[in-house]
């Protein structure tokens, strides 16, 4: 079973990706949260995690600048953002920089279980 990492600074919307994954049946040994992409390296060299999901938008340091942190440390492990940002750009930056894809916020449990299905 998979370890998860959330990093969102939205304690609110981790409870909810945290129920979601449930709800659409994934089934996770752990889940780790982080309020930040700092807060998120930390629990990922703290951790075995097999997948991470994060958000784009947060202080400190955003989800741009923690997936090329997480890959500069030789990371291979999946990173999804999941964002409210409607611009492809900053999707495209994501990807360019080492993400596996995107899921929009609002989403559905089914929408998270699809674009998930194949990285956990």
């Amino acid at each position: 079973m998979p370890n998860i990492l959330i990093v969102d600074d939205s304690s609110t919307m981790r409870k909810i990706i945290s129920r979601s994954l449930r709800q659409a049946g994934l089934v996770v040994d752990e889940i780790f949260e982080a309020g930040d992409g700092i807060e998120g390296l930390n629990a990922l060299g703290n951790n075995k995690v097999d997948l991470i999901l994060s958000d784009i938008n947060m202080p400190n340091m955003d989800g741009l600048e923690f997936v090329k942190q997480v890959r500069a440390g030789g990371h291979k492990t999946p990173i999804v953002m999941i964002t409210t940002e409607g611009g492809e750009d900053i999707i495209r930056e994501a990807v360019a920089s080492g993400a596996s894809g995107s899921i929009r916020k609002p989403f559905t449990p089914e929408q998270l279980q699809e674009k998930l299905g194949g990285l956990v």
